[in-house]
């Protein structure tokens, strides 16, 4: 190519100094190149469009499919990333709604097992109460008896000592006291 375009300026070269009589000749002739100009011009753009056309365009269009598909790979690596992006976002909202209702899950069972817990306590206490209670009222019976049993006792010793007195005579000890107790028994039927 190069050899081409120095040929084309040594032939130019060549050409002879326009005369003044063309200086005057009409304009459209400055315009336009000489005839031997205009066809090695014509040679020289068609070898340079001839090689531009058989190895610079396959260059460019392998470079152009070779970005285009590296766009494309990158777009489709995008969408890959999207796609499991938002896989991962629906799965992390899941795991967050499970991990709500299993919360949920744990609060209600925590209610329940203390419902019982407090329930059984309850009931265990309720017992002992009335087993206190019951106890309190046998240790009252116990008690009531006691007095009591004190009381005859009390009742017949001044009984003895009143009738001794009334009497004037003294019974034996055991005598005293079945009289006593009938008059004790006589007594409590009354009142």
């Amino acid at each position: 190519m190069y050899v081409l375009l120095t040929k084309a300026y040594y032939l130019l070269q060549e050409v002879e100094p326009i005369s003044e009589e063309g200086a005057e000749e009409s304009g459209a002739a400055l315009l336009l190149p000489a005839a031997e100009e205009l066809i090695a011009g014509i040679i020289a753009f068609s070898i340079v469009f001839f090689f531009v056309w058989k190895w610079g365009i396959p260059v460019l269009n392998t470079a152009l499919e070779a970005r285009q598909q590296a766009i494309n790979s990158q777009l489709e690596a995008a969408e890959a990333a999207k796609v499991e992006a938002e896989s991962l976002l629906a799965d992390y909202e899941r795991q967050v709604a499970n991990a709500k209702a299993e919360a949920t899950q744990i609060v209600e069972d925590a209610r329940g097992a203390a419902d019982e817990v407090k329930t059984g306590i309850v009931e265990r206490a309720e017992a002992e109460a009335e087993q206190i209670k019951e106890r309190a009222q046998d240790e009252l019976l116990a008690e009531r008896e006691r007095v009591a049993g004190e009381l005859r006792r009390q009742v017949a010793d001044l009984s003895l000592d009143v009738a001794e007195r009334v009497v004037g005579l003294s019974l034996d000890d055991e005598s005293q006291r079945e009289l006593v107790d009938r008059y004790i028994d006589e007594l409590g039927g009354v009142s």
